[in-house]
């Protein structure tokens, strides 16, 4: 439990818009530290490979259909070109206003509903807080408390940086969001609050998450279609239970399920996935992969 005078000075901080900056903890490990071969790395994982095989050039889209995407969140070298796929698709439909990104909690720490009030760097840059919307979130969600400790040596929400970077450049700012607890009952609070600040707001939710991990290629592709059948009928009660009910590996269930709620909530009537991927398709290794996911919610 945060202590109140770490509360009062998170909301001084916030009243005169100072924040700390959060320091990257995989750069060099999960993705290039370098700028130029950052750079590099991202243009490839669109271009090559498993990538969607174009660059986002030329103008944005203006249709902003897209309610949310989830985005894989390994290593780019396994997980980046299907993440691309999620992230040519909202450079096409249209840069939104507000930008969430969730992500689960690996190690446990922190608050149950994290969201991380710093700026955040990257080696292409510093990322803003968006402090409206974050506020409005902590202001309106039971669950949702300002806490940096959840994110401090978490990757889920890291990994996205650098690929919105890419494609926005430095305009544009962010939530992060850290769900310890992905139980349904909090993934449906959290997603309603935010479908209801999305009243006054044009928000995005990118859900980050991996998906069936250490289990041959087969076995990991059926449990993942399993679970996304409860995705296609936009069914996120249906999609947590069956997670957990069958201890299936997707580590950002809680994500994807809150965003499912706020996309719904929206008026959100598809789910299409655009790529899906696992870790053999790049070493070879069938027979013990983790599954990777680009898909829509719109």
């Amino acid at each position: 439990m945060l202590s109140k005078q770490r509360l009062f000075s998170d909301r001084a901080r916030e009243q005169a818009g100072i924040h700390m900056v959060r320091m990257p903890v995989v750069a060099g490990r999960f993705y290039e530290g370098e700028v130029k071969l950052l750079n590099e790395r991202i243009k490839n994982c669109f271009l090559k490979g498993l990538g969607p095989g174009r660059l986002p050039e030329g103008d944005f889209g203006t249709s902003r259909f897209l309610r949310a995407v989830i985005s894989p969140h390994a290593g780019y070298v396994y997980s980046g070109m299907p993440a691309a796929h999620s992230y040519l698709r909202i450079y096409e439909d249209g840069k939104p206003e507000h930008i969430i990104i969730l992500g689960p909690n690996h190690y446990g720490t922190g608050s149950r509903v994290a969201v991380c009030n710093d700026n955040w760097e990257t080696p292409l840059g510093t990322v803003r807080y968006d402090t409206e919307l974050g506020s409005a979130i902590v202001d309106a969600n039971e669950h949702a408390t300002n806490d940096c400790v959840a994110h401090s040596s978490e990757h889920s929400i890291e990994v996205q940086l650098p690929f919105l970077q890419y494609i926005f450049g430095e305009d544009f700012s962010f939530v992060p969001i850290s769900i310890r607890d992905p139980t349904y009952d909090v993934c449906a609070s959290l997603g309603q609050t935010i479908a209801q600040i999305a009243d006054e707001m044009d928000i995005l939710i990118i859900a980050s998450s991996d998906f069936t991990h250490f289990e041959p290629a087969e076995s990991a592709k059926m449990k993942d279609n399993q679970a996304m059948e409860y995705l296609e009928f936009l069914d996120a009660k249906g999609f947590i239970e069956f997670v957990r009910g069958h201890r299936v590996s997707i580590c950002g269930a809680g994500p994807i399920a809150t965003a499912m709620v706020y996309a719904k909530k929206r008026g959100a009537t598809q789910f299409n996935v655009l790529k899906y991927t696992n870790s053999g398709d790049v070493t070879g290794n069938y027979n013990d992969v983790v599954a990777y996911v680009a898909a829509e919610i719109l």
